[in-house]
């Protein structure tokens, strides 16, 4: 993909991950009427956001295998940067998707990867622009100790 859209959503891993490659239709946030990311339609870039915990690391590989994928190990999950774009087709308050817990849904269709491009992330949409490679994080320790496989 050459045309990359200009806004990015910060989406922390593993959840980024399912996105672009587990079939994740649905990216939930808790956002509140008013909220003008309610509003946005189209192809957006999907960040992964530096940070991830060994809980939500744990607590997102367990609901990816639930909806019948396998997460890659912690250490192999890109953080701080584009790892792809998907298009937001819709906001939904209740869905029968697997990845819905609300309370509200961006629904997402056509995930495409990209290779890796670094980027500081922002809270919401955001314009996005490449970055450093030296701002991406290395593996937590807990990411490194656990067993591959």
């Amino acid at each position: 993909m050459t045309d990359l859209p200009v806004y990015a959503l910060s989406v922390r891993q593993p959840w980024a991950w399912a996105i672009i490659h587990a079939g994740k239709d649905i990216e939930n946030r808790s956002w509140k009427h008013g909220n003008p990311g309610l509003k946005f339609r189209g192809r957006v870039a999907i960040h992964a956001a530096k940070g991830m915990t060994r809980d939500e690391y744990e607590d997102g590989a367990d609901w990816i295998r639930r909806c019948g994928a396998r997460c890659p190990h912690a250490a192999d999950l890109w953080r701080g940067g584009i790892i792809g774009t998907v298009e937001i087709a819709d906001v939904v308050r209740s869905s029968v998707s697997p990845w819905f817990f609300g309370p509200v849904g961006l629904q997402l269709r056509d995930p495409q990867p990209i290779d890796f491009i670094p980027s500081s992330g922002a809270l919401g949409f955001f314009r996005w622009s490449a970055g450093d490679a030296s701002a991406v994080p290395d593996p937590a320790r807990w990411m490194l100790q656990e067993g591959r496989g």
